[in-house]
C-alpha cells in the first residue's frame, strides 16, 4: 500500500471494506473537537466582548465609549488594553503551550500531558465561569489556552498509528 509518506509494505493491507471499531470513531471525534474549541472560542469571545452586561461588569470604560454619542468608528470603541489582553491571552498561551509541548511530552509522557491539558482546561473554564474581575478572566483564559495548546499538539502524536510514529520522514 503506497501513498502519503508511507513506504510500500510497512502497513498491512486490510482491504477497502474494513470496518472501523467504535473506539477509533470515538477517538477521531475527540481529536476533531480539539480544533473546534479554537473556532468556538473565536465566535464566543467576539460576541461576548460586545455584550453590554459583560462590558459593564468587566470593561466599563469600553461601555462608556460605546454609549457616547457621535462615536462612529467601532474600532475606536474597543480600543482597550485590558479587552485586548482578555481576547488574546488564550491564543498566546496556546502558542506557548504548543511550542513547549514536545519537550514536556518527551520528559513526562503523552498521556500525562493530555491529562494535565484537560485539567488546565477544566480549571480555566471554572475560573472564567466564576470570574469576578478581569484578572480572573485573563488567568482563566490563559489556563484554557495552555490546556488546548498542550492537548492539540500531543493528540496528533497520540492518535497516529505506531507504524507512523516511529517512521523517519527526514528526506
Amino acid at each position: 500500500m503506497e501513498g502519503f509518506a508511507v513506504p510500500s509494505g510497512s502497513m498491512p493491507d486490510r482491504g477497502a471494506c474494513a470496518s472501523l471499531p467504535f473506539s477509533v470513531v470515538l477517538t477521531c471525534i475527540m481529536a476533531a473537537s480539539g480544533g473546534l474549541i479554537f473556532g468556538y472560542d473565536i465566535g464566543i469571545s467576539g460576541g461576548v466582548s460586545s455584550m453590554e452586561s459583560f462590558l459593564s461588569k468587566f470593561f466599563p470604560s469600553v461601555l462608556l465609549k460605546m454609549m457616547e454619542k457621535g462615536q462612529n468608528n467601532e474600532y475606536c470603541v474597543y480600543d482597550s488594553q485590558a479587552l485586548m489582553a482578555f481576547t488574546s491571552s488564550l491564543y498566546i498561551a496556546g502558542l506557548l503551550a504548543s511550542l513547549m509541548a514536545g519537550k514536556v511530552t518527551k520528559s513526562i509522557g503523552r498521556q500525562v500531558v493530555m491529562l494535565l491539558g484537560g485539567a488546565m482546561f477544566f480549571v480555566g473554564a471554572a475560573l472564567n465561569a466564576g470570574a469576578v474581575d478581569i484578572t480572573m478572566l485573563i488567568i482563566g483564559r490563559m489556563l484554557l489556552g495552555f490546556g488546548v495548546g498542550f492537548t492539540n499538539q500531543v493528540k496528533l502524536i497520540r492518535l497516529s498509528p505506531l507504524e507512523l510514529q516511529n517512521l523517519n520522514l527526514n528526506c
